[in-house]
Formats: structure tokens, sequence, C-alpha cells
């Protein structure tokens, strides 16, 4: 084998457990032992050796190679098969336009939101619809596990040291969600932002907690998208006034209102572009008026253009509910995406 990490022999698997978590080496759940073998598997499946060069975190210019992110995959609990997606998901968090650094070393608290696109769902046994949010399947579960893990011993972000988050949310365990592409009458979210169609891709974005709402005394689209708005214009009021990527989750209940009117994605986009402002004086209904001098009305968009809302189809077959997914910290962090076993700035 060609392995370089440093080996430990452990009596048995919880002296495992106990030797990393002794060492802060995981999240405080119990991790899967790396061992030799099954991280050389998931080498193995990507066809990548283990100093192959990932990318390097511009700040403090760390180098990311495949063999690292395999020993956090497998503790994580990554099969072989789930390894592309990690190493996908990792390679467009290093792009610049993601700010690895900030995003992940901010008071504010984001997570890694992680949305794939593609066969590789299906391949995977990812589920887009029942409890998305939540531990939908054990592909998606692990995933997002592992890019956490890999933060955590690659990058140093640990609570308290470089994660600086005052509160955080649970999507820093795990953030990682299929679209339900198959129940879903548009383009799948990687397809709207430039991949290949049928191409597996996955977006990466620096993301808040859900914030779930309902409308269901409604089938008009406009006004189902008010409740989005609404709860876009209080994330506005209550955390960042700034525009940038904020994500939508519709499931099949709405989206059939928008799919009976003949609603795309990109008008879904343009509406909520339009009318998901705030004045800055509105900041004085909720605490912040010291803020608002001699600004008050100046407006704010949520969204620097229409293409920076994500909308994402997903969630269970029935109840009129949708999440609003707001960004970290306005235009700081961009949205990226890649396709998923595609060779980033090769020669």
């Amino acid at each position: 084998m060609t392995l370089i990490s440093k080996r430990y022999d452990i009596d048995d698997m919880m002296a495992a457990q106990e030797f990393y978590h002794s060492r802060k080496w995981t999240d405080g759940l119990p991790v899967v032992p790396p061992t030799a073998d099954a991280v050389q598997a998931c080498l193995d499946w990507v066809m990548m050796p283990a100093d192959h060069l990932v990318g390097i975190e511009p700040v403090r210019e760390r180098a990311i190679t495949a063999e690292k992110l395999a020993i956090n995959a497998v503790m994580a609990g990554c099969l072989p098969m789930h390894f592309p997606v990690v190493v996908a998901a990792f390679t467009a968090m290093l792009e610049e336009p993601f700010l690895l650094h900030g995003a992940t070393a901010s008071t504010g608290g984001c997570a890694v939101m992680i949305v794939i696109n593609g066969p590789v769902r299906d391949e995977l046994g990812m589920d887009g619809t029942f409890n998305v949010l939540g531990s939908s399947d054990r592909a998606t579960t692990v995933i997002g596990r592992a890019i956490r893990l890999v933060l955590y011993n690659l990058l140093d972000v640990r609570p308290g040291a470089v994660d600086r988050s005052t509160l955080g949310h649970p999507g820093k365990l795990s953030y990682c969600i299929a679209e339900d592409e198959d129940n879903s009458p548009w383009s799948p979210l990687a397809e709207e932002r430039g991949m290949p169609k049928h191409a597996s891709s996955v977006t990466v974005m620096a993301a808040g907690a859900p914030r779930q709402l309902m409308n269901e005394w409604t089938t008009e689209p406009a006004e189902i998208l008010d409740t989005f708005v609404a709860e876009i214009k209080a994330s506005m009021r209550h955390y960042s006034i700034w525009a940038g990527n904020y994500a939508i989750i519709i499931p099949p209940q709405l989206r059939a209102h928008f799919q009976a009117a003949g609603w795309s994605k990109a008008d879904i986009q343009q509406y909520v572009y339009d009318n998901a402002r705030v004045l800055r004086k509105d900041w004085a209904e909720c605490g912040k008026g010291a803020v608002v001098g001699h600004r008050g009305e100046n407006e704010y968009a949520a969204l620097p253009d229409p293409d920076h809302l994500l909308v994402i189809a997903a969630g269970g077959p029935a109840g009129g509910f949708g999440a609003v997914i707001p960004p970290w910290l306005g235009p700081k962090s961009k949205a990226v995406t890649v396709a998923i076993g595609a060779c980033i700035d090769c020669e």
C-alpha cells in the first residue's frame, strides 16, 4: 500500500472510540476506525494515489490530499462509493468564491450545505423526499458528516479553535441533501448552474439553519412565494441585510401549484428577486434602530440578481411546507457547483 499517514495499533473498537475522542478527532459521535484497507478502498474507487493533491486551503496554504480526505470519509461512515462525492464537495469548497476560511471561522455559525444532482443520487440510494433536511438516507448523512470531519481534522475547524461560532446550528453535523429530480417538472439545480445535462454534480453553499414555513391556503404561485419572501425578509431584518445566495426548498405539494400555472425556476427566481426587499428603517422594528441613521429609505434586495436564488425541489409528498436557507453573510461567500469526478485545473 502507498498510504503515508501515521498508524496506530488499538486493541478494540471501544478503545478506538476513546482514542479518537481524547484527541478531538471526532465530532462527538462514534467513528468507524480508518483501517488501511478501508482508506485504500476509497482511493482505489476514485483511482487516486494517496498523495494526490485535491487542493490547497488558500488562507493558511494547507495541502489537502486524497488520503487525508479518505481517512475522514471512512471515519464518518462512508463507503468507497460515497468517496467521489466527498472529493467533489471539498473541491468545490476550495474554489475561491466559496471563501472557505471566512465561512468556517466566522462567529455567524453557518454550515456547509451540499446539494447533490444527477445519476449518483440513485447509485448511492439518496432520498430527496421524506425528512430531506434530516437523516433522510445513509449516503447524504455520512457524506455531510465527512465534510465536517475533514474541516475538523485538516483545517482545525473545531469549536473554540478556528470555528468561532457563537451558536452554530445542527447542520454542522451533516447538511447534505439530494434534489428530488424524478418528481420535479424543473431542470435540476446543477444544470441550472451550468453543469451538463445528466451529469452528477455537487453544489456547496455556506448556509444558515433552515427556516421552515407553511402555506396551504392558496394555489396561486405568487401568493405561495409571498410566504417564502416574507421569511427571507425576516432573515434580512433579524440577521443580515446584505444580498447573497439564498436557497428555497419546495416540496411536491407546493411544486404542483407552480407546475399547474406553468411557472419555471426562472420565474420563481425573478419573483423573489423583485419582491424580497427591505428598507433600512425596517430595522427599527426589531431593535436595530440605532443603525438606521439617515438611510432609512435605502432599499436592500435579498439577491444581487435572480440567479443567486437556488431553487431546490425536495421534500416529502404531502404538506404545504417549504424552507428558506439563508446565506452566511451576504456576498462574501458564493455557492459553487462542480461535476463529480471532474478534474479541476488539470493540465
